[in-house]
């Protein structure tokens, strides 16, 4: 099984969508693939259960399915930072558990684990510990999806670097044109393809009327897809 750690430039820059797009495009070349949301804060009471809007997402858009307490193990309901609402709920997150409900989704048998995380990249998960101590781990190749509005550069450009210090490997970004004002859109995209190290997978456009997912080479070769079979 292939994974990747799919994490963003800040919250609300659309990771959820880069992935659902991205495992969409996994089933539409027979690949088996599945969705999955370890941590999710901000949920609502449906079918005896909490479910987060996220996760149903991914879990609509994999090709393999589970039942949503594998998809998303850990769900609170409360749209706030994950451990403030561990430590309200009573319950501790640890890395131990975050791996536990990874490994149990092998048994599912999908090719590609496409792992959304929460937040940007230093997310907080206890006390003492973030959500990327448990991608060092799993030592899970990143793919960051980078938000295109103004102040994007430094965002990708930091993240990018702390990647790199923290011996995580960056396999790739996605820029998902999240403003649809956004000026010079272009030269931006271009700016950053000049300075950060890893590839550009795709470009996901703002708006109905535009392909869902502009591919580069980068993301056929990371998913051995060849595009002329």
């Amino acid at each position: 099984m292939s994974a990747f750690f799919i994490t963003g430039t800040d919250t609300e820059v659309g990771k959820t969508y880069v992935t659902a797009l991205l495992l969409k495009f996994l089933t539409q070349h027979k690949r088996k693939a599945i969705g999955f949301k370890p941590i999710a804060a901000g949920a609502e009471e449906a079918f005896g259960q909490l479910v987060n809007d996220d996760a149903l997402t991914l879990m609509e858009s994999s090709s393999v399915h589970g039942k949503y307490e594998q998809i998303n193990p850990i769900c609170f309901e409360p749209p706030i930072a994950p451990h403030i609402a561990a430590q309200q709920a009573g319950v501790e997150i640890t890395l131990e558990k975050l791996s536990q409900y990874y490994h149990q989704l092998a048994s599912l048998g999908a090719e590609f684990t496409l792992v959304e995380g929460a937040g940007g990249w230093a997310l907080p998960i206890n006390d003492s510990q973030y959500l990327y101590d448990w991608v060092k781990t799993e030592q899970l190749p990143v793919i960051l999806v980078v938000g295109m509005k103004l102040g994007c550069l430094n965002h990708a450009i930091l993240t990018s670097q702390t990647l790199k210090v923290q011996g995580v490997k960056c396999v790739g970004w996605v820029a998902n044109q999240i403003d649809p004002n956004m000026t010079n859109f272009d030269d931006n995209l271009n700016s950053l393809r000049k300075r950060l190290e890893a590839p550009l997978l795709a470009v996901a456009p703002f708006g109905e009327e535009q392909a869902k997912l502009q591919i580069y080479a980068a993301l056929t070769d990371l998913f051995g897809i060849n595009l002329q079979s």
